[in-house]
């Protein structure tokens, strides 16, 4: 795969609202200050119909635009930016946006934002950098939400950074190459030399959900919702495996080796969720001993490790005891599947216990998703149910 800067056609995205400047100032951290370079073959804009207004007047314009004065400035090639380029918002009956008021727009902007990504990364020949630094905040979410869609390997998503005073200075569109004095905005205006202004980009991660998209999403005009909506099936279903034998445990397709008190607590949490029992507290009656059982499964109960559980447990589970394990297994589930993914195998508060302060925990995996290696172990006989006031 050929870096995003030696693609033959070379895309800069932006959105913008009541300030093009951002388009000047991306331009320029791209095609004179990054190392290497990457100088657009083309500019796409979405924006408002006041956005599209004063980027005509103040980027495009003939004779003063900025976005000429750029090029000039640096010597860039040409880059192909005209109206034409331009995308504006349109409402639900085709009307041209001049801001994004309702959830109706809300929805169409989403939807335009999308297409406008969807069909420029159909081109395998294309390289797109996007920014989100300009417009509403709902529209550089949807733009690299979009990005994230339909992105690819070569694509890139920024925003750009300005330094104190030039940022948001309606004076400013990028660092000259020589000696150009402007106004900082009243009432404390005082000059400053547009030269000396500093503008980088910062590079933003995204996730790339392009192949979890199928065939008709990907060739043809789609919505935002429908993309986001086929995207999220292709996401690996929940799926728990716990294998006793080697306390390995596989979530959200990692797996990895947790500590025997860890797992023997962890697997007898899932075997209550197997079997769609309530959930435990520490407090219950006999919740020790059911405990205890899962730990001989691990360990030799004759075995010197067991007795020190079984002294470590004598006097019965505690929220001193508990809450540590709780806590281990959460770090040891975020270290290894990450917050997002990890969330669905975390141990959960439950039900209240009726009449007091408490609350039961468990996971809130469906019984479809959890298997335990070698076969199911039905640890919680009915005598024990009985005694910790579970019903049976």
């Amino acid at each position: 795969m050929n870096p995003p800067h030696e693609h033959p056609r070379r895309i800069l995205v932006a959105v913008t609202g009541l300030s093009p400047q951002v388009v000047t100032e991306t331009l320029y951290a791209l095609a004179v200050k990054a190392k290497p370079t990457f100088v657009p073959t083309e500019i796409r804009l979405v924006t408002t119909q006041e956005g599209a207004d004063r980027a005509e007047l103040l980027l495009l314009h003939p004779e003063s635009g900025w976005f000429h004065r750029l090029r000039a400035d640096y010597g860039l090639p040409p880059i192909a930016f005209g109206r034409d380029h331009i995308h504006v918002l349109k409402g639900a009956r085709g009307q041209p946006l001049d801001d994004i008021r309702s959830p109706a727009d809300n929805t169409r902007a989403a939807d335009i934002i999308t297409e406008v990504i969807r069909a420029l990364t159909q081109d395998a020949d294309s390289a797109l950098h996007v920014s989100i630094a300009g417009g509403r905040k709902t529209m550089g979410f949807y733009l690299g939400y979009a990005l994230s869609l339909y992105g690819r390997e070569q694509d890139r998503l920024s925003h750009v950074l300005v330094s104190a005073h030039y940022e948001s200075n309606p004076e400013f569109f990028y660092p000259t190459p020589t000696s150009r004095v402007i106004q900082t905005p009243p009432p404390k205006s005082r000059p400053l030399d547009a030269r000396d202004a500093e503008v980088t980009l910062a590079d933003i991660p995204f996730v790339r959900l392009r192949e979890g998209l199928n065939r008709e999403l990907m060739e043809g005009e789609s919505s935002f919702s429908e993309a986001v909506a086929q995207a999220q099936r292709a996401l690996p279903k929940l799926a728990l495996a716990l294998n006793p034998a080697t306390r390995t445990v596989e979530a959200g397709g990692e797996s990895f080796v947790i500590s025997r008190a860890q797992f023997a607590f962890y697997w007898m949490l899932a075997e209550r969720a197997l079997q769609r029992l309530p959930g435990l507290h520490w407090s219950d009656e006999g919740i020790e001993a059911e405990f205890l059982a899962f730990r001989a499964r691990l360990v030799n109960p004759a075995s010197g490790t067991y007795e020190r559980a079984e002294e470590a447990y004598a006097h019965g589970l505690t929220a001193e005891n508990v809450n540590p394990l709780k806590a281990h297994i959460k770090r040891q589930m975020e270290r290894h599947l990450g917050r997002r993914r990890a969330a669905s195998y975390l141990i959960q508060a439950l039900e209240r216990i009726p009449g007091t302060k408490y609350t039961r925990f468990g996971l809130r995996l469906p019984p479809k998703a959890i298997r335990i290696v070698g076969g199911k172990f039905a640890a919680v006989d009915k005598r024990l149910v009985g005694t910790c006031g579970f019903g049976a």
